[in-house]
């Protein structure tokens, strides 16, 4: 009896040891495949960013484990596989497979802790953001150590010092950063107001094999910054200094060219019922900030140590995401009639929603949005011949980008939706993508958008037709979407754009794309055949260049 009951409790024991060490293992998985092939009428599929570029098969593979164990400790690994290569225009570094991440973490009640690599941000990015985006490729993560302290509810106090991650390896530069958070209104028993300030400092620091260089090896970066709130209002402010900084072009420093940089951030802003408006306004000068000088401007986003997206609105339709705008947060001096420091501008969005059963409003209300934004180069004195500028502060040079948009989304019935959009855009593209035969393309986009249910368990029909007018003769586009969604689970897609003008490089092509997903639960399966355009893919204003490319893509995605 006493071995039976001792065997019951040796099985219970590792039941229960093997229930615990699942309920604290955390599994994310994420692969995603694309064959390339050759096109009749886009041609030959080539990659020239590989030595080996004719591998038509491609994927980015992400599996991700974290694990609890003791108390507030968690142990983070993270491995990644780019085999045989990583899909088109990916860093080149992503290369093979390899573990990506890995991190011991601990997290109490006033104390947090990381050895390893660790994602961070300061206020709203200007000054440091680390962060992970794999539709991008962007993952610059430190590698190193991060204390947080909280002494008290009012305050914290954050200390870190690494290397960014780049590739499967890390920067030449290191990064030392110190930020602390003070909540005023906690601290004074503020009861109706917020108020909350904010301070930063960040450091790169790179050697450098220049004798006697015009600029230190380290580059600091220094931020203050208040929000305030009360009732339905709320500012913030937020200031940006960084120290004498080297320009480089091409990849190639010129040590004779050294400029500080800084940048201000204004946000104000109402919401209550129904009503809602927001401003913004920006100004950057020379903030081009990498742990790495000589990857300046790179076309990867690889070695970022700030974060300066672009301020627009993020547009949801294909035709109006052909001319997105970048920030242009660095100095150019490519040539004298291209020499830039910096932007300056902002955007307002306003929300507004007419009340149910008012003529306009109908039985179920009418939501009106409207955004305009405006950005410029910095007004000054450029003297490309002795690498000098001296600009305004609140100058507004030459303008770089608008956007004006309107948006009504519209009820009609229980089982019948509508949007209206329109878009008027103006797009530098000389300035933007610092191309010299850039043209200076205005456009207007209409996006008509209905949607229907048919019945119960997630039936629906969705259909999208768009159209572009520009003022030039390269670019007319119109194009179209339909989908259709069997349940909440399973649904497919069909999509197309077509320019009829005369661009060479898009002229009387079809970018056609027809596929569909299944989700059941934490897993999801997408796949999809067709044409890829040659531009930028961007998410919340960071983008990136793709380019031109017909093939099957696949992809996959689960937690456990």
């Amino acid at each position: 009896m006493k071995k039976i009951i001792s065997a019951v409790c040796l099985v219970f024991t590792i039941h229960t040891m093997s229930a615990q060490l699942v309920e604290n293992l955390r599994i994310g998985l994420e692969s995603n495949a694309a064959w390339y092939n050759d096109d009749k009428t886009t041609g030959a599929f080539f990659d020239d960013e590989n030595n080996d570029g004719d591998e038509h098969l491609r994927t980015n593979s992400y599996l991700k484990i974290d694990y609890d164990f003791l108390e507030n400790f968690t142990a983070t690994v993270q491995i990644e596989s780019y085999q045989p290569l990583a899909i088109l225009n990916y860093s080149p570094r992503f290369k093979g497979t390899d573990l990506g991440i890995y991190s011991l973490n601990y997290n109490g009640d006033k104390l947090e802790a990381n050895v390893g690599h660790y994602y961070e941000q300061f206020g709203s990015g200007l000054i440091l953001r680390n962060w992970e985006d794999r539709q991008l490729g962007i993952n610059n993560a430190l590698l190193g150590g991060r204390l947080k302290y909280k002494p008290f509810d009012f305050l914290n106090i954050t200390g870190l010092y690494g290397k960014q991650r780049v590739g499967f390896s890390t920067s030449a530069g290191e990064i030392y950063g110190f930020n602390t958070e003070f909540d005023v209104s906690n601290a004074l028993k503020f009861e109706n107001t917020s108020i909350n300030l904010g301070f930063s400092y960040v450091g790169r620091n790179e050697e450098t094999d220049i004798e006697d260089p015009s600029f230190d090896e380290l580059t600091n970066a220094f931020s203050g910054r208040i929000d305030v709130s009360a009732g339905n209002f709320y500012a913030g402010a937020e200031y940006v200094s960084k120290s004498d900084d080297v320009y480089v072009f091409n990849g190639q420093i010129l040590e004779n060219f050294v400029n500080p940089g800084n940048a201000l951030l204004v946000n104000a802003g109402y919401s209550a019922k129904g009503f809602g408006v927001d401003a913004t306004f920006r100004r950057l000068e020379n903030m081009g900030f990498f742990s790495e000088r000589a990857t300046t401007g790179n076309v990867f986003l690889e070695n970022n140590v700030n974060f300066t997206p672009g301020l627009t609105k993020q547009h949801d339709y294909l035709l109006t995401n052909i001319f997105v705008y970048q920030a242009q947060s660095q100095v150019v001096f490519a040539d004298p009639q291209l020499m830039e420091a910096g932007e300056i501008g902002g955007q307002v969005d306003v929300f507004y929603k007419i009340k149910k059963g008012t003529p306009l409003g109908g039985k179920y209300g009418t939501k009106l949005a409207f955004n305009a934004s405006y950005w410029a180069g910095l007004k000054g004195d450029y003297d490309f011949a002795n690498l000098e500028y001296d600009v305004d502060y609140l100058g507004f040079g030459a303008k770089y980008f608008s956007d004006i948009s309107f948006e009504m989304r519209k009820k009609w019935s229980k089982n019948w939706n509508s949007i209206i959009y329109y878009v008027n855009q103006y797009y530098n593209q000389r300035t933007i993508e610092d191309n010299f035969s850039g043209e200076q393309i205005e456009t207007n986009i209409v996006a008509l958008e209905s949607q229907h249910k048919l019945g119960s368990k997630g039936k629906s029909l969705r259909l999208v037709l768009q159209r572009l007018w520009s003022n030039t003769d390269s670019h007319d586009w119109v194009g179209g979407v339909v989908e259709y969604n069997f349940n909440t689970k399973f649904s497919i897609y069909a999509n197309d754009i077509y320019n009829s003008g005369t661009d060479s490089s898009t002229e009387k092509i079809h970018y056609y794309n027809f596929g569909g997903s299944y989700t059941k639960g934490a897993t999801r399966f997408s796949i999809n055949y067709g044409r890829q355009r040659a531009g930028l893919v961007c998410v919340g204003g960071v983008c990136r260049f793709v380019p031109e490319a017909t093939g099957l893509s696949a992809s996959l995605l689960m937690s456990f």
